[in-house]
Parts: structure tokens; C-alpha cells; sequence
């Protein structure tokens, strides 16, 4: 290449297949198996009906963006708590964190937020650290939205001490009406990066954070959250 020239740019193609990628969020490989299912599933229905066919298309297609995970930049300032999901707050209020955890009866500030369909689902860690605990507990699949969903809804959760080991968060994926399935990649011991998804719950469901003691919150009822970038509290500087 002679001085002065310069490289051919990329084919119409190359900048359509960028864009794409840059505008369509990947998907969460928990996803891969319905989506995968979808497709064998609407080849199949296609030969008998093209309609058919259709409505399973647009089913699989629907199946990938329920699953999809977008990139996020997580608030980089010490001292701070995000949401886990995105969704809307649905309680700010003093509960008992769950027992299995072993913590003890005393309350804690809790943020809990709501997944409708339409929302991610997947789930991010609030706080930069290490996994203390990891609990699952079976239970029932009541609206997540209905305030006894905490107690007595399946779970997974998960104790979460801050990388300077000042502050414990714990953070409880709840299953919902129709969800079936809660999906933790965590596991005691492991390091979690703030923002950094670590599961997925299927369909509908509910996202808990239990603040430690002097938390100021900065979210309220009816307010949407953005899972790893929206701040829901700030730590207890002491």
C-alpha cells in the first residue's frame, strides 16, 4: 500500500452485520435451549401450515429477545448499591431477610422489584464482592408483585460481602406466577463484579435487595430500575 492510500472500507454487508450487533442485544445462553426448540419446533409446524409456521416464528423470535442480555456500564463510585433487574419498584419497606441465609430476625431496609415479561430478566449482582451464601428454597408461584411473594414464593439467595468486607447485601430471585424456573450461577465463595449477571428467572418473577443497616435508598415505589446501572441505595459510610 503506497503512502497516502488508504484501507478500502468495509462492504455494505460488514457495516449492516456491525450494526446489528451493536443494536440487537445478545442472548443469555440460558435461552439457547427454548430458542433452539422453537426453531426445530416452527420447521416442523411449517410443513403442515405456512401459517402456523408463522406464529412459531414469531414465537422463537419472541423467546430470543425474552432471553436477551444487554450490555450495561455499572456505576464505577465506591459505596453504592444497583439494581439486580430491571423493573419497577414495586416495595420499599423493613422485612426480615430470608432465614435460610442464617441472619437472625432483625429487619432490614428492603427494595424489592417487579419483572413483567416485557422486562430483561436477567440478574445482576448489586455490589462488587464475594459470595458468603447461596440458599435455594421450593415454594409456592404467586403474583411476584403481591408483598407475601417474599415469604412464601420459590427462591434463590445469595449474602454478598463488599470487597473491602465493611458491608453484607443480600440479593433473592423470587419466582412468579408463571415462572418455573430460577437459574444461579453463583456459587459460595465465588467473586462477583458489580453489574456482572449472575442468573436468570424465567417468565415473570420478582428481584429483593436487603440494604445493611443506614443504607440511604434513592429509589421509590413505581420508579423504573435499569439491572447494573441504576443506583438503588447508597452503603453506610461507617
Amino acid at each position: 500500500m503506497t503512502e497516502g492510500s488508504q484501507r478500502p472500507s468495509a462492504g455494505p454487508l460488514a457495516h449492516f452485520v456491525h450494526l446489528a450487533k451493536s443494536v440487537v442485544p445478545p442472548m443469555n445462553p440460558a435461552g439457547r435451549p427454548f430458542v433452539v426448540g422453537g426453531l426445530v419446533g416452527t420447521y416442523l409446524v411449517r410443513k403442515l401450515s405456512r401459517r402456523a409456521g408463522v406464529g412459531g416464528a414469531l414465537l422463537t423470535a419472541w423467546l430470543a429477545w425474552f432471553f436477551r442480555e444487554p450490555a450495561r456500564v455499572t456505576p464505577t463510585r465506591a459505596g453504592v448499591v444497583v439494581a439486580a433487574a430491571d423493573g419497577a419498584v414495586s416495595h420499599v419497606q423493613r422485612a426480615v431477610p430470608p432465614p435460610e441465609l442464617g441472619l437472625g430476625a432483625v429487619e432490614r431496609t428492603r427494595v424489592s422489584v417487579f419483572l413483567s415479561v416485557f422486562d430483561v430478566h436477567v440478574q445482576r449482582s448489586p455490589i462488587g464482592g464475594e459470595v458468603l451464601r447461596a440458599a435455594y428454597r421450593p415454594g409456592k408461584f404467586l403474583s411476584a408483585d403481591l408483598d407475601k411473594a417474599s415469604d412464601d414464593n420459590e427462591r434463590n439467595s445469595l449474602l454478598l460481602r463488599t470487597a473491602d468486607g465493611r458491608h453484607e447485601v443480600v440479593v433473592v430471585q423470587i419466582a412468579g406466577l408463571i415462572a418455573r424456573r430460577i437459574v444461579c450461577h453463583a456459587r459460595e465463595g465465588a467473586s462477583l463484579d458489580a453489574g456482572e449477571t449472575y442468573g436468570l428467572i424465567r417468565f415473570g418473577s420478582r428481584v429483593d435487595i436487603y440494604l445493611p443497616e443506614g443504607s440511604r435508598v434513592l429509589v421509590e415505589p413505581g420508579q423504573r430500575t435499569v439491572g447494573g446501572e441504576t443506583v438503588v441505595a447508597e452503603l453506610p459510610e461507617g
